[in-house]
Order: C-alpha cells, then sequence, then structure tokens
C-alpha cells in the first residue's frame, strides 16, 4: 500500500473538510452608487480578513424587499436611512452595528453635448426639455431626493409627463450619458464616473443630509464577518478609496 506523505495528506483532507475546506464568502447587497467604491473595499477586506466578499447592487428598497423575502445577506449598505429604518422595525437588522459611512450630495446632469441652459431646477418645466429622468422613489433613495427637490420647486402634471423613472440611480446616469433623456437627477460621485459623456448643470441641490450606513442582518451565520466588514468601511484603507470616488465624510 503506497503511503501518503504528511503535506499531501493535509491538502487532501482540507479538500474534503467541510470546516476547512469550504471558502467563507460574506454576502454584501449594497445601494447601486456604491458599485466602484465597494468593489475595491472587497478587495482590501479580502487580503485583510481572507474571507470572500460577493455583491449585490441595486436600488436600496429593492434590496431591502429582497432580504425581507430571505435573501440570503449578511450585511446591507444603504443610500438612505429610511430603508433601515423600515428592516430594523421589522426585526431584520442587528441594530448594535449601524453604522453610517459616508455622505452624498444630489446633482442635475445633463448630455456632455446638451444645449440646454439650465441653471437651476426650475428650469426644468421650460418647453424646451422633454424628458426628465429619476429614479422611482419608492424604491430609489436618490429618485425619492430629487422628488422633494422638485416638489418645493412646484412639482405639477406637466412635469411629471416629462418623467422617465429609472430601476436604479446608474440606470438614470446612463440615460443622460446616451442622451435618452434631456436631463436627470445623479449623486454627485455617479456624475464623476461619466464626466466624459455628461455635465453637472445644477450642483449641491437642497436635500435632507444624505447619509449612507451599513448594517448586519440578523440571524446569519456570518454574524462575525459582517461586523468586521461593517467596521472595516470606516478604516483608513476605505475611507481613503472612498474619498478618490468623491464620497464625503459621514
Amino acid at each position: 500500500m503506497t503511503k501518503i506523505k504528511f503535506p499531501a495528506l493535509l491538502v487532501f483532507l482540507l479538500q474534503l473538510s467541510p470546516v476547512f475546506g469550504e471558502e467563507k464568502i460574506l454576502l454584501v447587497s449594497a445601494a447601486s452608487s456604491l458599485t466602484q467604491a465597494f468593489a475595491e473595499i472587497g478587495k482590501e477586506f479580502e487580503k485583510k480578513e481572507r474571507v470572500k466578499v460577493s455583491f449585490n447592487f441595486a436600488a436600496s428598497g429593492v434590496l431591502l424587499q429582497q432580504i425581507e423575502n430571505g435573501a440570503p445577506v449578511d450585511v446591507f449598505a444603504s443610500a438612505d436611512q429610511e430603508n433601515v429604518d423600515k428592516g430594523l422595525a421589522k426585526n431584520l437588522f442587528d441594530p448594535a452595528t449601524r453604522k453610517n459611512f459616508v455622505s452624498n450630495s444630489l446633482v442635475l446632469i445633463v448630455p456632455i453635448d446638451s444645449k440646454l441652459n439650465l441653471k437651476k431646477v426650475s428650469d426644468l418645466k421650460s418647453e424646451a426639455v422633454r424628458k426628465i429622468s429619476f429614479g422611482n422613489p419608492a424604491t430609489v433613495p436618490a429618485g425619492k431626493y430629487a422628488k422633494e427637490v422638485l416638489e418645493r420647486e412646484g412639482w405639477d402634471a406637466a412635469l411629471e409627463k416629462k418623467w422617465i423613472p429609472g430601476e436604479n440611480v446608474r440606470q438614470v446616469l446612463d440615460y443622460v450619458s446616451r442622451g435618452e433623456v434631456d436631463a436627470g437627477f445623479v449623486y454627485k460621485t455617479d456624475a464623476a464616473l461619466f464626466r466624459d459623456k455628461i455635465k453637472v448643470a445644477v450642483a449641491n441641490l437642497k436635500t435632507k443630509p444624505i447619509l449612507y450606513p451599513a448594517i448586519v442582518v440578523a440571524k446569519r451565520s456570518n454574524g462575525n464577518d459582517a461586523k468586521r466588514f461593517v467596521e472595516f468601511l470606516t478604516s483608513k484603507e476605505a475611507k481613503k478609496i472612498f474619498q478618490q470616488y468623491r464620497f464625503g465624510k459621514p
């Protein structure tokens, strides 16, 4: 009988063992506007903690609905406070782990070659503006912030006819960058990604503070890894990445 040397035997056992051989995966559901920044932060976290991170990006309201319906998620990172509040009311999250990690601001953008002279939000009422896009306020925080801004400017049936809803803030960014709409509301961080295709018409729109919270989903086996990921979001490594993508301090 051929004897297996110890190193080879160890490798064989590691491949079979459900404890040592199985790769730990942390499942993170995050707002669409975090896509690029979180992709880099996930790599840094993996190197430090040796835990693989798998991301699911979508509108915060949609992600909350998925968690409510039983989707396997360890960490929820939202673009608003309300969706976390709703989840806490339903005991979906661990309240002790909630942490605001970045801030953002809302801007009005137009295609890079637009000839429209938009200086303020009320200029969207001009007949020259035919299509305006922002996310569905029911599920997209950026859309909710946009609706608040528009309502202060006199949202009416005429403006509503121009509205092209987006499933998330990145879809709105795509609509504007391709010239499919005349203007759209996105975050400052989104606008920075497509500077060769869009331009900011009105910056720093007045909204309630846009703070992004992260929180651990309750009753998940990866609770400790999830807590470390939430804490990592305010680490020096993460802060540097967020700054590169134009996010502000919480």
